[in-house]
């Protein structure tokens, strides 16, 4: 019968263990960032894992609802969730057990989150998060903060070739209401934008009406953020998407006069990600294949505030950050006390037995004369 028990390594898919090293240079690297969020003014707060539906899914919560874990508490009898975000749960906080405070509130986090599907290109279910949320600031200068700290907070990790990729996700449906689309048009033409099909984009908005015609230009000028500003400018944007426009001339300029070095490329277009992202939304790139990084946005948290933030992804950036230097393994022989060379940065590991030897325990170095010298590594 024991042969029938599955293994018991075996996890569910999208759920994996974290080994030494790299479990340790994961929680280093999340501690580095978050001492960047707090040299801002960011100050930190732990979210539960679990709270109740109701509340953990209103607001902007309600765009990840379906990715959200359900389960009943056996003590109230109500309905859980466990978090699929931590930005809900941040502006929960801040709502109400922070809703008395002056704005706007700087806030910071780290954790885990558990999604009920990975994606194809990032199959894990359970994900790191360290961010920050900036609460009650309207002004452009608030989501150049937002992006300029996680871009510090990359950078105290090793990461500094990043680039920041800027959208609209309001652009596209607000030129879709003053066109007044719905039904098969409006699902066809979203469809075609989020495909990149510049063709079925331009064939679709023939004979839509100058809100729609302007689709194809900002389409193709996605890239520089500076010739993508410049093809916003020259089109004959209704009064709605003309505002978007001017927010993010704004916007861009802030984090250009705090990073002039940065490298920003600008979509007007793409509309991908959370769906509660009501203004400039960002994503930074590591470089080379170094993939996403962080994401975040502009959005309406609760008690109709405004709000702005960044969630960085540890498990990405562990990946394109350089590769530590580990810690050095001295071997202590029974009796020794290793106070003074912990002091000096080495991690200490002490004999318990006869059989613990410095090759069996794994130690870079063992103590000759009373100091530290490096074991020499075997052919």
């Amino acid at each position: 019968m024991t042969d029938d028990l599955p293994n018991p390594a075996l996890l569910p898919a999208g759920l994996a263990d974290l080994l030494p090293p790299e479990a340790e240079r994961e929680a280093a690297l999340v501690e580095a960032m978050m001492a960047v969020f707090a040299s801002h003014g960011y100050e930190r707060v732990k979210p539960p894992l679990l709270e109740f539906e109701d509340s953990l899914l209103a607001g902007s919560g309600a765009a990840v609802a379906e990715q959200t874990f359900r389960l009943m508490d056996p003590v109230s009898q109500r309905m859980m969730g466990l978090r699929a975000d931590t930005t809900p749960q941040v502006a929960r906080i801040a709502a109400t057990r922070l809703g008395a405070l002056p704005r706007p509130l700087r806030l910071c986090y780290a954790g885990q989150v558990l999604r009920v599907r990975g994606t194809q290109l990032a199959p894990s279910r359970q994900l790191p998060q360290a961010g920050v949320e900036l609460i009650g600031g309207a002004a452009p200068e608030a989501d150049a903060e937002v992006a300029i700290v996680a871009v510090e907070a990359l950078a105290a990790v090793g990461v500094s070739a990043v680039s920041l990729d800027v959208t609209l996700p309001t652009m596209v449906p607000a030129l879709l209401d003053v066109a007044g689309a719905e039904g098969a048009l409006r699902h066809r033409l979203a469809r075609a934008l989020d495909r990149k099909d510049s063709a079925a984009v331009a064939a679709l908005v023939q004979g839509q009406g100058p809100a729609l015609a302007v689709l194809p230009a900002l389409m193709a000028a996605a890239g520089p953020a500076d010739g993508a500003l410049a093809a916003l400018d020259a089109a004959e944007l209704p009064p709605a998407a003309e505002a978007i426009a001017v927010n993010a001339a704004s916007v861009l300029g802030a984090i250009r006069a705090r990073a002039p070095g940065l490298r920003i490329t600008l979509d007007p277009v793409e509309f991908r990600g959370f769906r509660y992202h009501t203004g400039v939304a960002f994503t930074l790139y590591g470089p080379g294949m170094a993939g996403e990084l962080a994401r975040g946005g502009r959005y309406v948290s609760q008690n109709d505030e405004p709000a702005t933030g960044m969630t960085l992804y540890p498990d990405a950036v562990l990946r394109a950050a350089p590769p530590a230097t580990p810690r050095p393994r001295l071997f202590l022989p029974p009796g020794v006390d290793g106070a003074r060379f912990r002091a000096e940065g080495y991690a200490t590991v002490a004999a318990l037995a006869p059989g613990d030897t410095p090759q069996r325990l794994r130690c870079t170095h063992e103590l000759r004369d009373g100091r530290p010298v490096p074991i020499p590594a075997k052919d």
